[in-house]
C-alpha cells in the first residue's frame, strides 16, 4: 500500500519568516526514501483553531499526519493537546517520561532549576508510541486513528533530526512497502531549457523510474528517480535510463551523485596526485574559497591569489608589464600569465587565472562589463576559455560563473576531455 503523507509545522516564528523551516526538508527527504508521498506542507501559526482547521483538511488527502513544533512547555506549546482533541483522544500523565525530563534538567542541564511547567511535557495521548528525545526535554509520540497516523516531533531542528531517525523512520518503515531512490546527475555547460530539450521525449514517456530537472546556481542537476520494492529493483529500474543521460549529455555530466563541482576537482586531483594553485582577480578569492570549503583540499591546493589591480599582477604574480599595456588588464595573454604566474609561485602542477570585469561599470577598454577571460596553464601549454558575455547587472553570478568555468577546465584536463579547442 502506497502511503500519502502532508506535514503540519506549527510556529508563528516561521509564517514570519525568523526563522527557516528546515525541519520540513529533512522530514521530506527521509519520507521519499521510505516510498512514502508528500503532496503538501502546511505552516500554521501558534493558534490552535487554525491547527485544528489545518489537520482536518490534512485529514482528508493524507492516511500519515507529521508535525513538527508545538511540544515545548510554554503556554503557546499546543500541538499535542490540539491534535489529540482532533482525532479523539485523551491526554494522559507518563510518569516514565515525567523522570526522564526532570533527570535531563538535573544531568544535562548542570542542575538547572525545573519550573513546573515543563511537566505539561509528559502529557501525551492515552495509548500513543512514545519518541524518546535524546537532545532535549520534550517527547514526540505516534498514533493512529481513523485510519490515519499521526507523529509529532519537536520543532528545533537538532531536535526533530535526531528523532525523525531515531523514532519516526523505524515507526514509518513499518508502513511502507515500497522505497524510492534516486540518483543526482550534475551538469555544467548547458542551461536547463537546453538540457530539457535534449531529454524532453524521454522525460514525457517516463512514469517509473522518473526525471526531472532543477536549476542551480551556475549550473543544472537532473534527479533520476525510482520507486520500488527494493534498492536493487529501483537500480535495475534507473540503469537504462541512467545510460541514455549519458548518451545524450555526454561529457557535460561531470558527476552523479557528488556534491559538487569543486568537490569533484577535488577528487580528481587526488586521484591523479596533481596540484593546482589559482590567480585570480574578479573573481575574487572564490576559486580558492570553494576549494578549501572541501575537506582534504590542502593535499592538493597549496593556494592562491587575488590580484585584482594591474600592479599586483606584475608584482606578486610576475605578469611582464608588456603584456597588459599590449593586450590589456582584461585578456586571453594576462589570463595565460595569470595561471602560469599561479603556478610558479606555488610551485603546483596546473594554475588557474581569472581576469575580467564583473561590472555593472567597465574598466575604461572599451570591452562590455561581463567580458571574462580564465586560463589553465600546464608544463607544456596552456588553455584559455572565453564564455559568452555575462549579465553586467550581475555581479555575483559572473564571479559565481567564472569560477565554475575554471573548476569546469580543469575538471577536464584531469579527465583527459577537451578543455578548449586551441592548446597555447
Amino acid at each position: 500500500m502506497s502511503h500519502t503523507a502532508e506535514l503540519i509545522a506549527v510556529g508563528t516564528e516561521l509564517l514570519l519568516g525568523n526563522i527557516a523551516n528546515t525541519d520540513a526538508q529533512d522530514v521530506s527527504r527521509a519520507l521519499s526514501e521510505l516510498g512514502i508521498n508528500v503532496y503538501f506542507h502546511t505552516v500554521v501559526g501558534d493558534n490552535p483553531e487554525r491547527l485544528k482547521q489545518a489537520v482536518a483538511i490534512a485529514k482528508g488527502r493524507a492516511d500519515v499526519i507529521i508535525t513538527t513544533g508545538g511540544l515545548g512547555p510554554t503556554f503557546d506549546d499546543l500541538t499535542k493537546q490540539t491534535l489529540a482533541e482532533a482525532f479523539g483522544r485523551k491526554l494522559v500523565y507518563d510518569a516514565e517520561q515525567a523522570e526522564i525530563i526532570e533527570s535531563f534538567f538535573k544531568n544535562r542541564l548542570h542542575g538547572a532549576a525545573m519550573t513546573e511547567n515543563n511537566l505539561r511535557q509528559a502529557m501525551l495521548p492515552e495509548g500513543c508510541v512514545v519518541f524518546n528525545n535524546g537532545c532535549g526535554t520534550a517527547p514526540g509520540c505516534a498514533f493512529e486513528a481513523d485510519g490515519t497516523h499521526v507523529l509529532m516531533l519537536p520543532g528545533p531542528p537538532r531536535e526533530c533530526r535526531a528523532m525523525l531517525e531515531a523514532c519516526a523512520v523505524p515507526y514509518l518503515k513499518e508502513l511502507s512497502q515500497s522505497e524510492i531512490r534516486s540518483h543526482n546527475i550534475h551538469i555544467f555547460g548547458l542551461g536547463e531549457s537546453a538540457v530539457e530539450a535534449r531529454l524532453h521525449t524521454l522525460m514525457e514517456s517516463m512514469e517509473n523510474p522518473t526525471l526531472a530537472p532543477y536549476a542551480k546556481e551556475s549550473e543544472v542537476m537532473l534527479r533520476l528517480t525510482a520507486r520500488a520494492r527494493g534498492e536493487s529493483e529501483a537500480e535495475a529500474l534507473m540503469a537504462p535510463v541512467l545510460e541514455q543521460v549519458q548518451a545524450a549529455l555526454g561529457d557535460i555530466i561531470y558527476g552523479i551523485d557528488v556534491q559538487s563541482l569543486e568537490n569533484r576537482a577535488v577528487e580528481l586531483l587526488r586521484e591523479s596526485g596533481k596540484t593546482v594553485a589559482a590567480a585570480e582577480s574578479c573573481t575574487g578569492g572564490l576559486i580558492a574559497k570553494r576549494l578549501t570549503d572541501v575537506p582534504g583540499a590542502s593535499a592538493v591546493f597549496p593556494g592562491g591569489v587575488t590580484a585584482y589591480s594591474a600592479e599586483s599582477k606584475i608584482s606578486l604574480l610576475g605578469v611582464a608589464p608588456g603584456v597588459i599595456e599590449k593586450y590589456g588588464a582584461v585578456s586571453r595573454e594576462t589570463a595565460i600569465a595569470m595561471a602560469e604566474g599561479a603556478r610558479g609561485l606555488f610551485g603546483s602542477d596546473i594554475g588557474l587565472g581569472v581576469t575580467g570585469i564583473a561590472g555593472p561599470d567597465g574598466d575604461g577598454s572599451g570591452l562590455p562589463p561581463g567580458t571574462v577571460f580564465i586560463a589553465l596553464a600546464f608544463d607544456g601549454g596552456a588553455y584559455c576559455r572565453k564564455p559568452g558575455i555575462f549579465r553586467a547587472d550581475d555581479r555575483s553570478r559572473t564571479r559565481n560563473m567564472s569560477a565554475s568555468h575554471a573548476l569546469d577546465m580543469l575538471r577536464r584536463f584531469l579527465t583527459g576531455l577537451q578543455v578548449e579547442p586551441d592548446v597555447f
